[in-house]
């Protein structure tokens, strides 16, 4: 019997709880592939602000690339402005495009900071 044939005699008869094959064959797989935990983290400094929350990045080793903010930044509104220094998490596998993760905490020549509630 083969190895697929086995799974497929495991599934319930009842149609109550219907489990495909390839849902099977999902599950059973491992997370080998490269995801989250072998990300490369790098600083850079933003050159550029590009439409749609993307930026133009100007990395430590001297690469531009393409960054947009990741969800916690958008989340909590966390402006990023020409100038601010930041870390971009890249995948190994595409090295033009990147998330900002942090914004450092530099004060700007020129802002000031708001006292009192914010709308």
């Amino acid at each position: 019997m083969h190895i697929a044939d086995s799974r497929v005699a495991m599934l319930p008869a009842s149609g109550s709880s219907r489990i495909g094959l390839g849902a099977l064959c999902r599950r059973s797989r491992r997370a080998d592939s490269l995801s989250k935990e072998n990300l490369i983290t790098l600083d850079g400094l933003i050159k550029e602000i590009l439409p749609d929350g993307r930026f133009r990045v100007l990395l430590e080793n001297e690469r531009r690339i393409i960054a947009y903010t990741a969800g916690k930044m958008r989340k909590f509104r966390i402006r990023t402005l020409v100038g601010d220094r930041v870390q971009v998490e890249m995948s190994p596998y595409d090295m033009e495009k990147g998330r900002l993760v942090y914004r450092e905490r530099v004060a700007h020549s020129g802002t000031q900071l708001r006292k009192g509630n914010r709308r």
